[in-house]
């Protein structure tokens, strides 16, 4: 009696089921069952996957039945309504998967008390315990496919007395050892799927919270961008555009000086925010024009000047090559520290020292005061912006009061070892 259970069960089973759970991988991932990922269809009955297995159901239990005529009940129209009920209850695996496993475990045993053929509906039982496990129904599956197991042992040790077919014998506790070989492959094919799954769940939230995180990142960086360029511009023009005012009537060559100015600042900060915006726009295409470093410091000094502040750079050190991202940083710590002069400050001096030294670059902008308190525009965030900009690269920016009454910024931006980046800077404006 179990012998022919224990080829269909013990046999070819296993082999398909590891090609079903590694083969699809060789064909970019892993397929939606293992992934738990639905499609479209996710809310539709599986009526395809099981109309294919009712006909490998229905008509591999008649070419089977043709093997066992002698030692097996004929396939009669009760048992043509049990493989039914195994088949067709599978369309509600994946919203009712203890039902499932519980209602083809079920059919499937009263199908061998009732002594009929051995065959495929082994298989309904195999395909309601995976669809319980990886559902998270374990315990459930385990004990649906137990009651298999344990049906099948009564009734081909014991009960086979009082059961049709008549004549029966009982079949040697050895072979009881291809059943156990089925019921734990399908119970080990279920676990691993599960599994999977659940590996694949994780990276996927693992996933989505990498792109949060780099989505907020850039738009933190977008920001610290537009403002400082549109801080140090709107600054210079809000001081050259009081200038203008002033001057319109008494000085007007003075007052057309100013208005030059206007436009000078204004474009150039159309100019990087194009830039900004068209990086935004198509992610990953390189920059139409460098993004601005050391090396500008001679215009931010221009800007500063047409805005009536005068500002001294001296440089400390032999400039070597500054990797890009910590160029733009102390471009940009400084041009907002000297924003912070022309809006805040009642001194119209200002001195930047830039340090070179090995692995690292020291700024310090100073001015002698006194705050004004008045602000020439502006969002309030440059302190903090630098501060970012700073510890994004692992510096540290530090601004207070001096004690003569001025105002110092200094920040320590280190530098990677052996990175490469732009050439070094070669003049110094005065």
């Amino acid at each position: 009696m179990a012998t022919a259970l224990g080829a269909r069960r013990g046999g070819r089973r296993p082999g398909r089921a590891r090609w079903w759970l590694l083969g699809p991988w060789s064909h970019g991932g892993p397929p939606r069952w293992l992934t738990g990922v639905r499609g479209r269809s996710a809310d539709r009955l599986p009526w395809p996957s099981t109309l294919l297995l009712g006909v490998v159901v229905m008509a591999g239990s008649t070419v089977a039945a043709r093997g066992q005529l002698d030692d097996k009940a004929p396939l009669d129209l009760f048992a043509r309504l049990l493989l039914l009920v195994a088949v067709a209850v599978l369309l509600l695996r994946h919203r009712y998967p203890v039902v499932t496993v519980f209602v083809t475990s079920a059919a499937a045993t009263v199908y061998l008390g009732a002594g009929y053929p051995y065959g495929p509906v082994f298989l309904t039982v195999a395909v309601g315990c995976f669809s319980a496990v990886v559902a998270g129904h374990r315990r459930a599956a385990w004990s649906a496919v137990g009651m298999v197991w344990v049906g099948h042992l009564l009734v081909a040790h014991w009960l086979y007395r009082w059961l049709p077919p008549s004549g029966d014998s009982a079949p040697p506790w050895g072979q009881e050892v291809g059943v156990a070989a089925w019921v734990v492959a399908i119970v080990a094919a279920a676990e691993f799927v599960r599994v999977r799954r659940e590996q694949w769940a994780a990276q996927r939230v693992e996933r989505a919270a990498q792109e949060k995180r780099r989505a907020d990142e850039e738009r933190l960086r977008m920001a610290r961008e537009l403002h400082d360029v549109l801080a140090h511009s709107i600054s210079v023009i809000n001081v050259q555009a009081g200038v203008g005012l002033a001057l319109l009537d008494s000085d007007p060559e003075q007052a057309r000086t100013a208005l030059t100015t206007i436009k000078a600042a204004s474009k150039e900060a159309l100019g990087e925010v194009r830039q900004v915006l068209d990086t935004l726009r198509t992610p990953g295409d390189a920059p139409r024009t460098p993004a601005p470093g050391l090396d500008r410091l001679p215009e931010l000094v221009e800007q500063a000047a047409s805005a009536g502040l005068t500002v001294t750079v001296q440089t400390d050190g032999a400039p070597g090559a500054v990797p890009p991202g910590a160029d733009l940083a102390a471009f940009r710590i400084v041009q907002e520290a000297l924003t912070n002069v022309v809006r805040h400050s009642g001194s119209r001096t200002a001195q930047v020292v830039v340090g070179h030294e090995p692995g690292r670059i020291r700024l310090r902008i100073d001015d002698e005061g006194p705050a004004t308190g008045t602000d020439a525009g502006g969002s309030g965030n440059g302190l903090a912006g630098m501060r970012e900009r700073a510890a994004a690269l692992g510096g540290t920016i530090e601004a207070g009061n001096r004690p003569d009454g001025g105002f110092r910024v200094r920040a320590e931006l280190p530098l990677p070892a052996g990175g490469t980046g732009r050439a070094p800077h070669q003049k110094e404006t005065p």
